[in-house]
């Protein structure tokens, strides 16, 4: 992939292209007229830190709160890995990303867990985010070399049974994202890679209930992910959130037989990060400042806020009132039908709002299962042909070991 021009803001692209579809990245600059008018999508630095990043819940649609614990639980609810049955496990997962435009982009996940004792584990992961070979150039688009853009995270993870049914985890991770380098996009400042650590707190419950005579496994979930500070990528000044995300979700695992199983998930997910509020603006369409120099804002608060006030408020602060608040949750429901533990077929739908990103696609997925090895795959269909996301596939291989 050759890109010139503003890197810094075509990469930026890149790295959000998959977590919005309108054509309204940026909060603050862009002139909206109509319909338009409505759409604010919330933008955050480093936001591979969101996509589903295993083959087996992307396969379902996104769920994965309260689905059964695995080796990636540590992406999806860190509380899960005290009910897993397995002494230690191993999960590897590839995808290629945005495949239909970009030849060299992927999502690399590692992740793996070890039990303590009876009650507790520990977990780890590794995310590698490899955004393809650029050629980078200055403001009058002479050549400054090659560079790889990339976004790492690494991170480690407790959880413990508080009961029988109930369990909390918490998961802490270092964030590196190296958009350009030590290269700056003009203006007197010097690019350098955005630092930022994040902090996972979940809680997971599941109990035995009865359902048409037999034993299911009812089981909830909630996760506020990615907890942590602003990320720069050049000065004190130009500050970005990370993508805090709270999910609830609820699961049940129905047994139709001895050889059959089946699962019915469903996650919400809401970015706990201010809305961009709406900027005063002149009739052509500039913005009005105030006293200070700074976009006069119509409706709606600053979203320059502190970090906790940031995460609380944004559940009360869209410039639309209530009815832009529910427009922010996504919904993800999906099903896993099991054959003997060994073969597994998924599918399921996330929803986003068109307003707020427009995400709306069907997935599928296999899984295999033989001994301590296993094997998922996952494919992504988009309600919008020509979609970024269209064609994604994911491939996860998966190691055990009993107790």
């Amino acid at each position: 992939m050759k890109i010139k021009g503003n890197y810094l803001k075509q990469l930026f692209f890149l790295s959000i292209v998959g977590l919005t579809t309108t054509t309204t990245f940026g909060q603050n600059s862009v002139f909206l007229s109509g319909q338009d008018r409505n759409r604010r999508p919330i933008t955050t630095a480093v936001p591979f830190l969101n996509f589903a990043p295993d083959s087996r819940h992307s396969g379902m649609g996104d769920v994965g709160v309260a689905t059964s614990p695995d080796a990636n639980s540590a992406h999806w609810n860190a509380a899960k890995l005290a009910f897993i049955e397995s002494d230690m496990g191993f999960s590897l997962s590839y995808s290629p990303w945005l495949g239909r435009l970009v030849p060299d982009m992927s999502l690399n996940y590692l992740a793996g867990y070890k039990r303590i004792d009876a009650v507790s584990a520990f977990g780890f992961d590794l995310r590698y985010f490899n955004m393809g070979e650029i050629i980078l150039t200055d403001l009058w688009g002479n050549e400054l070399g090659e560079f790889t853009p990339r976004d790492i995270a690494i991170g480690g993870t407790y959880s413990r049974q508080l009961s029988q049914n109930l369990s909390l985890g918490i998961s802490a991770r270092f964030i590196h994202s190296n958009l350009s380098g030590y290269v700056g996009a003009g203006g007197g400042n010097e690019g350098r890679p955005g630092v930022s650590v994040g902090t996972d707190i979940g809680i997971y419950y599941r109990k035995e209930v009865e359902i048409a005579g037999k034993e299911a496994l009812w089981s909830w979930g909630a996760n506020i992910s990615n907890i942590g500070p602003k990320i720069t990528y050049n000065s004190v000044d130009d500050l970005d959130y990370i993508p805090t995300n709270f999910r609830l979700g609820t699961a049940l695992e129905i047994p139709l037989d001895e050889m059959n199983r089946l699962t019915i998930a469903l996650d919400v997910n809401k970015l706990m990060v201010p809305t961009p509020p709406i900027y005063q603006r002149d009739e052509f369409g500039n913005l009005i400042l105030d006293n200070q120099g700074n976009p006069s804002i119509q409706a709606g608060r600053d979203p320059n806020r502190p970090l906790i006030d940031g995460m609380f408020t944004s559940f009360a602060d869209a410039p639309g009132g209530f009815r832009e608040e529910l427009q922010e949750y996504m919904i993800s429901i999906g099903a896993e039908y099991a054959y003997d533990n060994k073969f597994m077929v998924r599918t399921g739908y996330f929803y986003e709002n068109i307003n707020k990103g427009g995400r709306r696609y069907f997935t599928m997925g296999v899984g295999f299962r033989h001994q301590r090895f296993g094997f998922d795959f996952s494919y992504l269909v988009p309600q919008v042909q020509n979609h970024p996301l269209a064609e994604t596939l994911r491939f996860s291989l998966v190691y055990n070991i009993p107790r």
